[in-house]
């Protein structure tokens, strides 16, 4: 039963481990760059820049057109007052309205306008590149990053079969141990030799866990990242190009520069668009009005009677009371809508608004604008310089990591042959333990730094491709 029981605990523990390596799913260098490009926070963020500076642009050129603006209000009014329709004085609760439209066109201010199109128009150019610019160093670290879990893979895989080769080993040297056949301290050296494997393969495996984070860090996923070489062809073949090569090519390519380019026209524009405060402005205005009140009234008439005057004529010593005829009316309220028809009136004129003085702020603003015209050339010129020396060293790392590589691949040669003889001898008894383990760990130790010296050159070349605008 305890049999049983055991054989279907490994068989439950063999099933779950591999319904988990059955579930976890394996991405290519391609399948990177699109979650990536999907998912990066950076990347969103500069795409919001690019939003913003498209609706600075689409409210630059509006602003071309006139303004055109209504108001409506209806209040009470308590007490004396004056009435909007007679301008009398009267002491009633008046009712009151007005509705006024209002338009104003600018016709001609120093081409601040214009200008500062030009200006929101670059500046949407140079977004646009911006964001190109970050999609591009985001492919660029997503294929290291990429490429330095392939590395850790590597090391720990090398480390692993190091292990192996180890505890193969200690097989052979125990049997002969427990036979008292072999040196004692031959058993007790491989025991610390295979400590010292295992802590080797701790240390890659930490190195590719966080490779693994900084890939799952720029793709924005929380999920383990399992990477699929499928179709991932990784030679080493001597690099062609210069650094002076690289360099010019990255001038043509390079979103950067076209960027920081952009920005000081950009720049430039906001100069004219400052001067425009030393012109006079012209402007055309026009104005639609009319009003409503409670106290309006019409009247009709309704007839006529005969009234005395209180005056009096005298004929003869006899006085005669004067009357005259006398028209009565009433009073009619004139309804809203009547109102606002009579009441309409127009208004339409040309404004000119010359600056005299105006506490120096026009000069000073052109005066800083010319300053950030300054700030962004040093800064296109600070971005050539750093480029230039980064595309330098990269190079020259590129050269040395490829010099490297070749040399490893003699070493690499040179400790395998060395170590099967020493393997061959040691099995036979005829060379010493010392031999064959200082065989042993050069071979391994030659083999990962082989490796490391591989996905060094892959990982400057990558760059090299990046600075000249190649697609990674």
């Amino acid at each position: 039963m305890i049999k049983i029981f055991l054989f279907g605990s490994l068989l439950m523990m063999s099933l779950f481990t591999f319904s988990q390596n059955k579930d976890v799913k394996t991405y290519t260098l391609e399948e990177c760059i699109e979650i990536g490009v999907a998912n990066n926070l950076s990347l969103k963020s500069a795409k919001n820049s690019e939003k913003s500076a498209k609706i600075n642009f689409k409210q630059a050129k509006a602003n071309l057109l006139p303004n055109l603006n209504g108001s409506f209000n209806v209040g009470v009014n308590n007490g004396r007052s004056i009435d909007p329709f007679t301008n009398d004085f009267i002491n009633q609760q008046l009712t009151f309205s007005s509705a006024n439209l209002s338009l104003n066109a600018t016709i001609f201010n120093g081409f601040r306008l214009l200008n500062s199109l030009k200006q929101q128009k670059l500046n949407l150019q140079a977004s646009n590149l911006e964001v190109a610019e970050e999609k591009q160093n985001l492919i660029l670290n997503i294929t290291l990053a990429y490429l330095q879990v392939l590395n850790s893979q590597d090391v720990l895989s090398l480390n692993e079969q190091r292990l192996m080769v180890t505890n193969n080993q200690l097989k052979i040297q125990k049997d002969l141990f427990d036979e008292g056949r072999e040196n004692p301290a031959d058993y007790t050296d491989l025991l610390g030799q295979k400590a010292s494997d295992e802590t080797s393969i701790l240390s890659a495996k930490i190195a590719l866990n966080n490779a693994k984070l900084n890939l799952s860090t720029l793709l924005n996923i929380k999920d383990d990242v399992a990477i699929n070489t499928d179709g991932l062809l990784l030679s080493v073949k001597k690099y062609k190009f210069t650094s002076n090569q690289v360099y010019h090519d990255a001038l043509q390519s390079l979103a950067t520069f076209k960027a920081r380019e952009l920005r000081v026209e950009a720049a430039k524009q906001s100069v004219h668009v400052a001067k425009a405060q030393y012109i006079p402005e012209i402007s055309l205005f026009g104005q639609l009005n009319t009003n409503y009140s409670s106290a309006a009234q019409t009247f009709s008439e309704t007839g006529t009677s005969v009234v005395e005057t209180g005056d009096f004529i005298t004929i003869n010593n006899q006085n005669y009371n004067v009357k005259t005829n006398q028209t009565s009316f009433q009073a009619n309220p004139i309804n809203y809508l009547n109102q606002l028809d009579n009441n309409l009136n127009s208004v339409i004129g040309v404004s000119l608004r010359v600056p005299i003085f105006n506490g120096f702020r026009a000069k000073n603003n052109v005066a800083l604008e010319k300053v950030r015209v300054e700030e962004s050339l040093i800064a296109l010129e600070q971005t050539q310089f750093e480029i230039q020396n980064a595309i330098q060293q990269v190079h020259f790392d590129m050269e040395a990591a490829f010099l490297r590589y070749q040399s490893l691949q003699k070493q690499v040669a040179a400790f395998q042959k060395s170590f099967e003889i020493n393997k061959t001898r040691f099995n036979n008894g005829v060379s010493n333990f010392l031999a064959y383990i200082t065989s042993k760990n050069n071979l391994e130790n030659a083999k990962i730094n082989l490796s490391i010296a591989k996905y060094d050159y892959f990982l400057r070349v990558k760059v090299l491709e990046y600075y000249r605008g190649q697609t990674i």
